[in-house]
């Protein structure tokens, strides 16, 4: 119900021009998530009964038609939790909390990477003792090869391979658990 309480002199509920405002801004993240990749798609938690939704505003080609359709999708958008609207705008966001972690985590491999091509046992030890379901050989191996690469000039293969072993090393691991790093 709108209008003013006649006590307190409040206006009741939101007004109009602020329900066209959210609408507009639903209609903005419909247009988002249908210009993004399906492989992209796929990584947002976008609920699974929009993404007929999503696939179908993708398949019509007329202007009108898509146009309608996509304000179709935005009304069906407006139904879910202001959460879950919240959650997709955070994770297609470059500096939302999800891209954050995902800068972190980027950052503490890179670390343990050049930590352990550094200082050799004593981190790649640190290391285990902080996530031991590590493959020591396998670390131990990888920093060898990165090493010997290094000193032939050679193409930096193990030194990639290296980052990406400690990387799903980190993420398998619980959050917080490489904060000596």
């Amino acid at each position: 119900m709108r209008g003013k309480d006649e006590t307190t002199g409040e206006f009741l509920g939101t007004s109009r021009s602020q329900q066209r405002r959210d609408a507009l801004d639903v209609l903005e993240l419909a247009q988002r998530l249908v210009a993004l990749p399906p492989a992209q798609l796929a990584k947002l938690p976008v609920p699974e009964d929009l993404h007929p939704h999503i696939a179908e505003t993708r398949r019509i080609t007329s202007h009108i038609a898509h146009k309608r359709q996509l304000a179709f999708l935005a009304k069906q958008m407006r139904r879910e939790d202001d959460e879950v609207l919240d959650a997709i705008r955070d994770a297609l966001d470059a500096g939302g909390e999800a891209a954050r972690q995902e800068t972190a985590l980027l950052h503490r491999a890179e670390h343990w990477r050049e930590r352990l091509l550094d200082e050799g046992d004593a981190a790649l030890a640190a290391l285990i003792e902080a996530h031991p379901s590590a493959d020591r050989q396998q670390l131990r191996q990888l920093v060898r090869n990165t090493l010997d690469e290094r000193k032939r000039n050679k193409p930096l293969h193990a030194f990639r391979e290296l980052f990406r072993a400690v990387k799903e090393l980190l993420e398998a691991g619980e959050p917080g658990d490489d904060e000596t790093a």
